[in-house]
């Protein structure tokens, strides 16, 4: 009976120990189920619109009150809530000529001119590769007499350079002198075909010392005295500098061995750089001009003579090559010269590089039509020359333009033209309005804030609305909307604070809220009661504190 009954009691523990754990899994499932939903609850909250208003509309400590400033009125308009995008269009400009002298507005005009580019880089002088001549012969021999014996002498065309012996030289004479006498011991032949052999072994032999360029004179030279030239004169072929000098006494020369290379200096090259961008600009033919500290205030004149087709790698530039004439042999190979490349462009409308604004992708010129009226237009550019630039779309020439504080006038239009993005309502609204609120409820709006005008950092805003009699309106709820347009010239994006007003008592509420810059902002107030608009009204201020 008792290991039963220990039997039982041990089932009996066991069964309550499983009911216990099964209590606790399920508690701890619960309570962390419960957390989970709390936190997704929480995040929920957290990232909601209303949330992150009130965030953004959480005032900054009010610093004084002073309501009997004047209020700030301006005329009747419709809102739209919406904030632009920063792509806002621009709009004419009116300014009163104080302001225009304020900001530092300059007038100019469009001009239609001859205008030219240039470019300028730097290059070195070469000598004209097309103007170069090696001395080589064409048969082995000695070299006896040098007369050209240093380099950088100027040699005349047909001045000695030097004398050679050679033996295929003199054995090559020595047959065509034996054929010039058998020859004429043979015209007399009466068997046919002797005359005409011995003739053309003449041929041949003659031709023999044309091949080894044996000049006609030293031809002449054998005729005339029957004996072989055992030293034969070489002859300068051009005019020009000795570059390269090998040629030395009792030299042995093989055809392939360089004596001389005479350069031709009346005309040199010059190989100047330019950089990629201004490799379309450049084209053979165009004026080229270079000076150099040797010859201070003297400017030499060439011309385009090619553009390499390879650019350099390392510099990103390209070489071209110009050619000038060299008449003084001023210019010498090795010299160090500045290169000015003149670009005719012919008759351009061209405006002053100041004229033209770059408001991102667009290009703008604010054209002036009198009276302080200035009208943004959008152009197409083309080459800077100088502190000119051309206008190839959009401007012809006469107009009048803006030339000075382009910025200041581009944020003015932008503002402007935010301010015509509240369009009107369309026809038949009003009726609409009309019937679904009393004309009696339409209420007038009195605006202040303090301090006054208001500043960058916290404000807080004063509201005072009467019905048409002068009453107090009371009960209404008045939302203050404070909007500054994107200016993406300074990177800044549009700027929108909502302020949330209270009822004070005595048709006046009030609010606070932030404003992050100085400047001009658009103030729209709304006034709604019973779910119905009572006031809409539209205001525009200079906040300070800078931007």
């Amino acid at each position: 009976m008792t290991e039963e009954m220990n039997v039982t009691k041990g089932i009996d523990d066991t069964t309550r120990r499983s009911a216990g754990d099964k209590y606790r899994r399920a508690f701890l499932l619960t309570l962390m189920a419960l957390v989970l939903v709390i936190a997704v609850a929480g995040w929920m909250w957290w990232n909601s619109p209303f949330n992150q208003t009130r965030r953004a509309q959480e005032p900054a400590p009010i610093t004084g009150t002073d309501l009997s400033q004047s209020p700030v009125q301006a005329a009747h308009s419709t809102t739209d809530s919406a904030v632009p995008s920063s792509d806002t269009p621009l709009a004419p400009v009116q300014m009163s000529p104080q302001r225009m002298q304020n900001i530092g507005v300059k007038i100019g005009k469009v001009e239609s001119k001859v205008i030219s580019d240039e470019i300028r880089s730097y290059g070195n002088v070469q000598p004209n590769e097309r103007r170069f001549v090696y001395v080589q012969t064409r048969f082995a021999g000695w070299i006896r007499q040098v007369y050209a014996d240093a380099s950088g002498e100027f040699v005349r065309k047909g001045q000695p350079l030097f004398t050679i012996y050679s033996p295929d030289l003199v054995a090559t004479e020595r047959e065509y002198l034996l054929a010039k006498k058998n020859a004429i011991a043979l015209q007399q032949s009466s068997v046919n075909g002797v005359a005409d052999g011995a003739t053309s072994l003449i041929a041949a032999a003659k031709a023999r010392l044309q091949q080894f360029d044996i000049p006609d004179s030293e031809i002449a030279k054998l005729d005339e005295t029957a004996e072989a030239i055992t030293d034969l004169t070489f002859y300068s072929p051009a005019s020009g500098h000795i570059t390269e000098k090998n040629a030395v006494p009792n030299m042995y020369v093989q055809p392939d061995t360089k004596l001389y290379a005479i350069a031709d200096l009346s005309d040199v090259w010059v190989l100047a750089q330019i950089f990629q961008n201004d490799a379309g600009k450049v084209k053979p033919g165009d004026p080229a001009e270079v000076s150099l500290d040797a010859y201070p205030g003297q400017v030499f004149k060439g011309k385009v003579d090619y553009v390499l087709p390879q650019l350099d790698m390392s510099t990103r530039t390209l070489p071209i090559r110009l050619v000038f004439s060299n008449a003084g042999l001023k210019l010498r190979p090795g010299m160090y010269v500045n290169v000015s490349i003149k670009l005719p462009l012919g008759q351009r409308t061209v405006v002053p590089d100041s004229a033209v604004f770059h408001s991102g992708v667009k290009n703008l010129v604010f054209t002036y039509a009198g009276d302080g009226n200035i009208e943004p237009r959008e152009v197409v550019i083309g080459p800077h020359v100088g502190d000119q630039v051309v206008i190839t779309k959009g401007m012809k020439a006469g107009e009048q333009i803006v030339t000075s504080a382009n910025f200041l006038i581009d944020s003015e239009a932008q503002l402007q033209a935010a301010a015509g993005a509240f369009a009107p309502p369309p026809p038949g609204a009003g009726q609409a309005a009309a019937m679904n609120s009393p004309a009696q409820a339409q209420a007038n709006i009195e605006l202040a804030t303090a301090p006054s005008p208001p500043q960058k950092g916290s404000n807080t805003v004063r509201v005072r609305l009467t019905d048409p009699a002068g009453k107090p309106v009371a009960g209404a709820q008045v939302t203050v909307t404070f909007f500054m347009a994107a200016m993406p010239a300074m990177g800044m994006a549009a700027m929108k604070t909502v302020v949330q007003t209270s009822d004070k008592g005595g048709g006046m509420y009030e609010g606070t809220g932030s404003l992050g810059s100085g400047g001009t902002w658009q103030i729209t107030i709304t006034a709604t009661q019973n779910g119905l608009t009572i006031a809409d009204r539209q205001f525009t201020v200079n906040a300070t504190g800078g931007m």
